[in-house]
């Protein structure tokens, strides 16, 4: 059975109704490694060792996270700056990740209307995505398309159980 790895990196989770029933959905499916970056580094002092052992158990990588100032929150950033080293994650001798696969969970206050020409972000989420896809590719791994969820602040009810329903089923069958 091929393990996933979800790096999750919210700042605010308490406020999050998305994440964190997303998050109660699938920590504890079988296969599945739940790591919530600010629970576990909250002075940001990551331990690039345990880091990387986790990347190497894990086929699967997520990184979910809010859409945080159109990019990823700063403890994400950060992990990616010390993990994914040269020589071990990319470069001539960094191949370690390679045929790995990465897929970007994220959500969005703003609707998906939001997130067009006409929109009042102007570019699609994907574009804003770009350099996690050319992070990825750079060490050699798959990027996938990403699962987004949009407007999160009025995912609630049925709209919030279709979302965890979705992501489950996608981490049990992919």
């Amino acid at each position: 059975m091929e393990k996933t790895l979800i790096l999750f990196t919210h700042p605010a989770l308490e406020k999050s109704k998305v994440h964190r029933a997303l998050k109660e959905g699938v920590e504890n499916l079988e296969g599945v490694t739940f790591h919530d970056l600010y629970e576990e580094y909250p002075d940001f002092y990551i331990d690039v060792q345990r880091e990387q052992a986790l990347l190497l158990e894990h086929s699967k990588i997520i990184w979910q996270h809010p859409l945080y100032w159109y990019s990823v929150p700063a403890l994400m950033k950060e992990w990616i700056d010390v993990v994914l080293q040269h020589g071990w994650a990319y470069g001539s001798d960094g191949t370690v990740l390679e045929g790995k696969t990465v897929k970007s969970v994220i959500s969005t206050g703003g609707s998906e209307k939001a997130y067009c020409p006409q929109g009042h972000n102007y570019y699609p989420v994907e574009e804003f995505l770009r350099p996690l896809e050319r992070t990825a590719v750079l060490c050699r791994m798959e990027y996938l398309e990403p699962m987004i969820f949009y407007g999160a602040f009025q995912l609630d009810g049925d709209a919030l159980s279709s979302a965890v329903d979705r992501y489950r089923k996608y981490l049990q069958t992919s």
